[in-house]
């Protein structure tokens, strides 16, 4: 068996694997009960002044 057909065999059946297990964690990870507030704070990120202004006349 060749070096590629090594590899192409290795990449459809563990690589194929590795990326749906990969996949399947970064999905977990987002929607874990912990992760609520720091997605809410990333969706409003957006509309918050980067300088808000003071009413103060310096």
């Amino acid at each position: 068996m060749s070096t590629y057909e090594l590899m192409r065999h290795f990449a459809d059946s563990w690589g194929l694997l590795a990326m749906m297990l990969l996949f399947l964690g970064l999905v977990g990870w987002t929607f874990r009960p912990g992760a609520r507030r720091h997605l809410d704070a990333a969706a409003t990120m957006i509309f918050k002044p980067e300088n808000p202004r003071s009413d103060s006349n310096d």
